[in-house]
């Protein structure tokens, strides 16, 4: 037996391991449980794995990252958000509570959401919460608050959501703005679209979903909408 073979065996052995302790723990009556072990790339195969046994949600969870690491490489969970063709959930922490309150950011243009806002609708109905559409007011995209007040009406009227409240919030940047805003809430969740950007457009312009995904201390449910025109904050 060659060296490769008996390392690949040996982590193989673990990993099943590993796993039937954690399903003998954790799994829920009536909840079937797959097992898959993979070698390669963990994004990718995560990729692969979507794509070949068409995946509905992909459910990671994250440490984050920071520093060099997350301005050239990004954590797993980022390159998920980005380039998957379904939603994800990222998971910070251990969280076992209900989902009540699920923040909303949005940049209100009507014309190119229907489909992020059905999924959106869909995933407050599974957890019976309440939605909190927001816009965040920064100096570069400001808009007075009558206007953006009347744009988040017309916005839930448009969708006919309903269990939700309209909000502005000031900040100077975008993402603190959303994270801010769903403290401020007590918001389980924070919902938003990504645009999946790739390449030197990803490294150039970056992504707000993805680091709300990095540096959020909540649960983050992200949606692509790659044939969407790019707009903030839903980038």
């Amino acid at each position: 037996m060659g060296f490769e073979t008996a390392y690949v065996e040996d982590i193989t052995g673990k990993a099943e391991q590993e796993f039937k302790t954690l399903t003998e723990t954790y799994q829920e009556p009536g909840v079937k449980v797959e097992f898959k072990f993979e070698l390669g790339s963990t994004s990718q195969k995560i990729l692969d794995y979507i794509n070949t046994e068409r995946i509905d949600l992909v459910v990671m969870g994250s440490h984050g990252a920071s520093g060099f690491k997350e301005f050239f490489i990004g954590s797993n969970a980022e390159k998920i958000v980005r380039r998957s063709p379904v939603p994800v959930l990222v998971v910070k922490n251990y969280f076992s509570g209900k989902v009540t309150n699920i923040a909303f950011p949005n940049t209100l243009d009507i014309d190119e959401q229907e489909d992020l806002v059905m999924k959106v609708k869909a995933l407050q109905a599974l957890f019976k919460s309440t939605l909190h559409i927001v816009y965040i007011n920064t100096p570069t995209n400001f808009t007075p608050d009558r206007i953006t007040l009347s744009r988040l009406r017309d916005f839930a009227s448009r969708f006919m959501i309903k269990d939700y409240t309209i909000n502005v919030f000031n900040d100077y940047d975008e993402e603190e703005g959303i994270n801010l805003f769903a403290t401020k809430i007590n918001a389980e969740m924070i919902a938003m679209g990504t645009h999946g950007r790739k390449g030197i457009a990803h490294l150039v312009n970056g992504s707000l979903a993805e680091d709300v995904t990095n540096h959020a201390d909540r649960l983050v449910w992200t949606y692509s909408l790659k044939n969407e025109p790019v707009k903030t904050p839903l980038q």
